[in-house]
């Protein structure tokens, strides 16, 4: 019972980021109706945010301590961050918290980034074929892919969490089982939790508010909504922007788990397509649904016990459920009729 609990925990794990990528893929395709296969792009800008922004607090200030003496008798060169030295614990503190942190300048920055990628390119390709946005959207990924390494280089760099969540959390202990059975890094599980808080802020900012309301009927009618003089293309302009900082904003809290390097958006970006046509093109609950079960399947397929009956498995079971989900119901688990089985 405990290895299945693991694996579950696994699962939601995996199956928030691809939740939150999924989601904001989603956004972008009900609104606009635009496959966008920059959308792993933004997750890794997100990621970059957190880097520049743990960079810029660890910035060195370096002197030449004349007392302290090296080996050969010179003076010790002596290193403290700017943040230490101008704010003392107070920006030491910052740098342990720098990944939560760096939230703060990832928002407008990729609420920026998706605005300028709808306004200057996308908007150009709405009544173009899917088959053109991709085309044009993959080769904006590989662009800002190419920026990103020339800027940061090829290799990953790693984020520590903070060191409060660094540890293991004794997770089946709160479930009764034994003690030590079911540890867990708490990073992880404070992943899940920032993952679902997200969601449930997108479907309540959907749900509850008026500039909601009228998306969801824009998407629903747009004629119509456009009819009755209100400015759908704005709203779902910014409905762009706040699809990229839902992935901006994953990819920022998944750094401490998977150090972000050049190819990270890429390594998302085909399994978040998977997971959308599972879940059904244009359906937020289905994005959100099939994120965390095919993560939860992911996991359990990574189980030795199952990889010795079927090997490789675990690199494959997704793709296996998107084939049978297309051949059996091509809208996908609550996709809208109609979509995707013409």
């Amino acid at each position: 019972m405990d290895a299945i609990v693991l694996q579950i925990l696994n699962g939601l794990d995996k199956g928030s980021a691809y939740a939150l990528i999924a989601l904001g893929l989603t956004l972008i395709f009900g609104t606009l109706g635009v496959v966008n296969f920059a959308h792993g792009a933004l997750f890794m800008l997100g990621a970059f945010c957190a880097v520049s922004f743990n960079m810029l607090l660890t910035a060195e200030k370096v002197f030449l301590d004349p007392i302290k003496k090296t080996a050969w008798g010179t003076p010790m060169e002596i290193r403290t961050p700017y943040a230490v030295d101008w704010f003392g614990d107070f920006g030491a503190a910052m740098i342990n918290w720098s990944v939560p942190l760096s939230i703060i300048i990832a928002i407008p920055v990729m609420i920026l980034a998706g605005i300028a990628m709808e306004r200057g390119l996308i908007r150009h390709f709405y009544k173009r074929p899917h088959a053109d946005q991709i085309l044009v959207t993959f080769g904006l990924a590989i662009v800002i892919q190419e920026i990103v390494k020339a800027w940061f280089g090829a290799n990953p760099i790693p984020q520590p969490a903070p060191e409060q969540v660094q540890g293991m959390m004794d997770f089946g202990a709160a479930l009764g089982f034994e003690a030590g059975a079911v540890v867990y890094p708490t990073w992880r599980l404070v992943y899940f939790l920032f993952s679902a808080a997200i969601i449930a802020a997108v479907f309540c900012f959907l749900q509850f508010t008026t500039f909601g309301m009228v998306v969801r009927a824009g998407m629903a009618d747009r004629e119509t909504v456009g009819i009755l003089g209100i400015d759908i293309d704005r709203r779902f302009t910014l409905m762009f922007g706040l699809a990229a900082t839902v992935a901006g904003l994953a990819g920022v809290m998944y750094t401490p788990i998977l150090s972000p390097d050049y190819h990270l958006g890429m390594d998302f970006l085909v399994l978040s397509f998977v997971v959308v046509v599972v879940g059904g093109m244009g359906s937020l609950p289905g994005a959100v649904a099939a994120g965390f079960l095919l993560g939860v399947l992911q996991s359990f397929a990574s189980m030795n016990e199952v990889k010795n009956i079927l090997p490789g498995i675990d690199q494959i079971i997704i793709y296996l459920v998107a084939v049978v989900i297309l051949l059996t119901r091509p809208r996908g688990l609550m996709g809208r009729k109609g979509v995707m089985e013409s």
